[in-house]
């Protein structure tokens, strides 16, 4: 049995499912495969300051595309202090307010796109969906990351199966800078001018535009050397302190920095108490 039958397998058997759909590979990947599965199942997208338009599009191209029940919904997770402080476990304030719209909304078991991979991780989302009987059916299905992706080519979604890794807006803030919801859009277009100017210069996977205590830090995730002093480098310098100061943020621009991309370099919970 292929990990695609088992994960279908495991869907039809206990499903229907209230999906909780991010805009991602992983959590898009199982909404195609739940609904296909079984169309009564139901997709639920939460819009917020920290998801970016173009995963909310994706969401709602699909959606169209897919013939999903689809909804849309606010968790309000910003409207939590403990949420904005930014302590290390951040994603659990994210998910609590997620899964408790989730559950008021629908009577399906909700499921979420966390795979194997996911476990090996610090993931205090994990407690949220935990305390809300959520079910995580990659798990169910014993799929990783990579098999996911594969999952997503077998069933020609090659732009999710593609697609680069991109965790909510707040990840790009260093624990303990609490959030200013007015800012992580200007993260987010930031991030689409890095995108759009510096794949004319390296073979580009992703870029990150992270907030430190004293900078701003382009992080570029390429095959490529770095140049710091690159044209590319000025460039990048550039659109950060111009989109940055065009938005009222000049203060946080005291220093740019470019540099290689560093998988969850803003998350300090070695450094900072958890809430």
């Amino acid at each position: 049995m292929t990990k695609l039958e088992k994960l279908s397998a495991y869907l039809k058997a206990q499903g229907p499912f209230a999906v909780a759909a991010s805009g991602g590979v992983d959590s898009m990947t199982l909404a195609v495969v739940a609904h296909r599965v079984d169309p009564r199942t139901e997709v639920f997208h939460a819009v917020s300051p920290a998801v970016p338009d173009q995963a909310t599009a994706r969401v709602e191209r699909y959606a169209d595309q897919e013939g999903w029940n689809l909804q849309i919904v606010d968790a309000g997770e910003v409207e939590d202090p403990d949420y904005v402080a930014n302590p290390a476990n951040r994603c659990y304030y994210c998910k609590t307010h997620l899964y408790d719209t989730l559950t008021g909304r629908t009577s399906l078991t909700v499921a979420s796109g966390t795979n194997m991979d996911d476990l090996g991780d610090y993931r205090p989302g994990l407690t949220a969906a935990q305390e809300h009987n959520v079910v995580h059916p990659y798990v169910e299905a014993d799929i990783n990351k990579e098999e996911l992706r594969a999952i997503a080519g077998t069933l020609k979604l090659y732009d999710l199966q593609d697609l680069p890794a991109a965790p909510c807006l707040s990840s790009r803030v260093t624990t303990g800078i609490a959030i200013n919801v007015d800012m992580l859009p200007v993260i987010n277009k930031t991030e689409q001018a890095l995108w759009q100017s510096l794949q004319m210069y390296l073979p580009l996977k992703g870029v990150r535009c992270r907030v430190r205590p004293e900078e701003i830090s382009v992080q570029v995730e390429t095959s490529a050397a770095i140049d710091p002093q690159s044209d590319y480098g000025d460039e990048a310098r550039n659109i950060v302190n111009r989109i940055f100061s065009a938005h009222g943020f000049s203060d946080y621009l005291k220093t740019v920095s470019i540099e290689p991309y560093q998988r969850g370099s803003a998350f300090l919970i070695d450094t900072l108490e958890v809430k």
